[in-house]
């Protein structure tokens, strides 16, 4: 049987999430901290409306890997407060899918900010 709650409750829950990651996760933090001033680059720079939307979604998916993170996290803690071969495996791998995500998004902010910042330079 579904539990039966406000749509809006879900967005309500949704924050609180986000909420708990922030003020827990150091490296969400700096994860945001990067998404603005990578903002903040891409509006000095006046990236094209394709480009924002590159980098939107960039930081969109790291921090969203990020959440999912702490999730696993969570949940790994709370199933297994002990040492654990799976427990360990279920963290690592989680925590390496936001590395892969935060790598990849080092080298799309490469390619979308070479051109603008090579062109800055130059003049």
């Amino acid at each position: 049987m579904r539990s039966r709650h406000k749509w809006s409750s879900s967005f309500r829950y949704a924050f609180q999430g986000i909420t708990y990651g922030l003020k827990t996760q150091r490296n969400l933090r700096v994860h945001v901290v990067c998404a603005v001033l990578a903002a903040g680059a891409a509006a000095f720079f006046h990236l094209s409306a394709v480009k924002w939307a590159i980098l939107l979604l960039t930081i969109a998916v790291v921090i969203a890997a990020e959440l999912i993170n702490t999730a696993v996290e969570s949940a790994v803690d709370l199933s297994s407060p002990e040492l654990h071969p799976l427990a360990k495996a279920a963290k690592d791998t989680a925590a390496g899918a936001v590395l892969v995500c935060a790598i990849f998004a080092v080298i799309i902010g490469i390619v979308l900010f070479y051109d603008p910042v090579t062109a800055w330079l130059s003049n």
